[in-house]
């Protein structure tokens, strides 16, 4: 709870409370304006299902846009803006982890954005205005200059779905996020050696007892997809242990994923809170100790 009251209050309390201590100001202003980085209000499930507290926390801010305009209309334009891709931050870089820019822009679009939205009269307020929309209004057709990798396939940002299909298309064949659409499960076939088996290798082969004993904590991976099945990582047993199969003790966390997205995952290339907040990942058990397989993972990318 402590994490949601912050993003709480940074986000719906910080924006409702700096815009009250400004507005005394802006109404002497004869070119006011509230600019909110916030979405276009999109009650599609999809966008609440697994970070509802974040989604309500940013939506507070875009509720503050809708009040706000028409409460001081004619006296303060108030207004959102929204990426329609991926924008490259440091937020980025942790959920998403090495290579991720490539799919990114730079922050140049965001300020370009802003400052056509400052040069509008005050009575352009109560909009959601998507930056490379109202950019392309200005009479931009190069958005190459904003690309990190210019030519490089983009990430959708959230909240945006106008054409779910194309974007679920574009997504599954780069394995970005974020995930539009649910995934049958499968039945999880046999076990055969690849990149699951020689993974647990490693994993293995990495154990130590400082490792175990820092960590106690059995996980159980329900794997689908080629190399798939039940597996486990015991750390609490004395030296570890892993394999094919259930664990002789009850799970403390159960996993469920890809095959393609678990390799990708302890090798670094996918970051385990991308792939929770996408769908990609399932956890079920102990959340702090899923935590501790995080850290344990960041350990061993170079060796994966």
């Amino acid at each position: 709870m402590k994490r949601v009251d912050l993003m709480m209050n940074v986000n719906t309390r910080g924006t409702y409370l700096t815009s009250k201590a400004c507005i005394p100001y802006l109404k002497k202003s004869k070119i006011a304006h509230i600019l909110n980085l916030s979405p276009p209000l999109n009650l599609n499930p999809l966008w609440f299902k697994q970070h509802c507290a974040y989604t309500i926390a940013k939506y507070g801010m875009s509720m503050c846009v809708l009040g706000m305009a028409e409460e001081f209309k004619g006296e303060i334009a108030v207004n959102a803006l929204w990426p329609k891709t991926a924008i490259h931050t440091a937020a980025m870089d942790m959920l998403g982890g090495s290579g991720i820019e490539s799919q990114c822009r730079k922050v140049d679009i965001i300020a370009d954005a802003a400052y056509s939205i400052f040069k509008k009269p005050k009575s352009f307020t109560g909009n959601f205005i998507i930056d490379e929309n109202i950019l392309r209004e200005e009479g931009v057709k190069n958005f190459d200059v904003y690309a990190i990798k210019p030519g490089h396939p983009l990430l959708p940002d959230f909240f945006l779905d106008e054409h779910p299909d194309t974007i679920i298309k574009k997504v599954e064949s780069r394995g970005a996020v974020p995930e539009l659409k649910e995934e049958k499960p499968q039945p999880p076939p046999k076990p055969r050696s690849g990149a699951v088996e020689e993974t647990f290798r490693i994993v293995k082969d990495s154990l130590t007892d400082d490792v175990v004993q820092a960590t106690q904590a059995i996980y159980q991976f329900e794997l689908s997809g080629e190399d798939g099945g039940t597996w486990f990582l015991d750390l609490k047993s004395k030296g570890g242990n892993v394999g094919y199969g259930e664990p002789s003790h009850q799970a403390d966390v159960v996993m469920s994923m890809s095959t393609d997205d678990f390799v990708k995952m302890f090798s670094g290339k996918l970051k385990p809170t991308m792939a929770f907040m996408s769908g990609k990942l399932k956890i079920k058990g102990n959340m702090a100790l899923a935590i501790k397989l995080e850290k344990l993972m960041n350990q061993m990318n170079a060796r994966l």
